[in-house]
């Protein structure tokens, strides 16, 4: 069911508040969960935090919205100091993963509970309610019981009920891990639609790098409680800062090698053969090297970046010899384990290759990211 788009046309656009963080320093007991977080979310900006279970993601989150005391640095929204101010005091809505909707009440009643609770006549919450459903596409399930609702139905009344408080702020905390694939695709459209219509100040927490990258204007990095690299997707994805970020964005292939650099170029030492590339400066492309350095580096790529057959750019790509030892089929391409000397690796082709097959592997020298071993 998408969302009701002639609502949307008319719904007033307005500016979410901007966020500063500054040293924030968050933890429970006597652990600090995160410390040193600097970061500045504008106005009417889709942030989402990503990382691994633990990484503090969530915490950061439950901070913001005030169910974390900040043990030191600022947090501030729209210039005002919020480090101490209760959540009820803070303007924000939250959307936990779990939706934290009441069972005993219907539709109509879930979202209208923040109003109810902030006092607002009868009146005036049966006409929010109303605005509220239909923007969400549940205008015909006003008086249905929670339990006879679909997950995305429910994720709807959630976000409805989030929205009707009128915040300038928007936390949502994995709000489509509980759908299935199809509908989670779905969504992840319609509440960046809807948040990019209503100007709202927007920040995801979810471990899901594609969901991340497709729904938000910056993706935070997070690792072990601090930031690791906070950047448009495009910058997180094709310029990762260091070898975790690389991974967490999917560049699950890594080698050992030795590196030399030279004047715009550097030279790979792999098992004896060596190898000159480009090395990326400024607009020029080539090698990912954001610590060039001279000595033992791993080189990081991606499945899909792997070309099968000698390389179509021969001087300005990785090339390499393999043996096919497995392979599967993931819908759109096949995937080949590929061995490299004791190394193995992964590689993408539209086009199955036999098991046992020696090949030509070769990488796009602006595919490689190198990092200190």
């Amino acid at each position: 069911m998408p969302l009701d788009q002639p609502a949307l046309a008319n719904a007033p656009v307005k500016l979410g508040a901007g966020i500063s963080l500054s040293d924030l320093r968050v933890g429970y007991s006597e652990q600090d969960v995160l410390s040193g977080i600097n970061l500045d979310v504008a106005a009417g900006e889709f942030v989402a935090l990503l990382g691994a279970s633990g990484c503090g993601k969530t915490t950061l989150l439950r901070a913001l919205a005030g169910f974390v005391p900040v043990r030191g640095g600022a947090m501030h929204v729209d210039g005002h100091d919020m480090t101490g101010v209760g959540p009820d005091k803070r303007g924000m809505a939250m959307m936990f993963q779990s939706y934290a909707l009441w069972p005993h009440m219907n539709v109509a009643q879930n979202i209208g509970y923040g109003l109810k609770l902030r006092r607002k006549s009868r009146a005036e919450i049966e006409t929010r309610v109303k605005e509220m459903a239909q923007l969400v596409g549940l205008q015909d399930l006003l008086h249905r019981r929670i339990a006879a609702l679909s997950g995305g139905q429910r994720q709807r009344v959630a976000l409805a009920r989030a929205l009707a408080i009128d915040p300038p702020v928007l936390l949502l905390d994995e709000p489509l891990s509980n759908l299935d694939a199809g509908i989670r695709a779905t969504m992840r459209h319609e509440i960046r639609d809807l948040q990019q219509r209503l100007g709202l100040t927007t920040i995801l927490v979810t471990h899901d790098r594609e969901e991340a990258m497709s729904m938000a204007d910056r993706v935070v990095i997070l690792n072990a409680g601090r930031i690791a690299q906070v950047g448009t997707p495009e910058e997180v994805f094709h310029t990762p800062a260091n070898a975790y970020v690389a991974r967490f964005m999917g560049a699950g292939n890594a080698l050992n090698a030795t590196a030399r650099l030279n004047e715009g170029t550097v030279e790979l030492n792999l098992d004896g053969d060596t190898c000159q590339l480009p090395r990326a400066s400024g607009p020029e492309a080539g090698v990912h090297f954001p610590e060039p350095q001279d000595g033992p580096v791993e080189v990081m790529f991606h499945s899909d970046a792997v070309e099968l057959g000698p390389a179509r750019k021969p001087g300005e790509s990785l090339a390499l010899r393999g043996t096919v030892i497995q392979h599967s089929y993931l819908g759109s391409v096949y995937r080949h384990e590929v061995r490299i000397g004791s190394t193995r690796i992964l590689a993408d082709d539209p086009a199955k290759v036999p098991i046992g097959s020696a090949i030509d592997v070769s990488i796009p020298a602006t595919a490689l990211s190198l990092f200190p071993a």
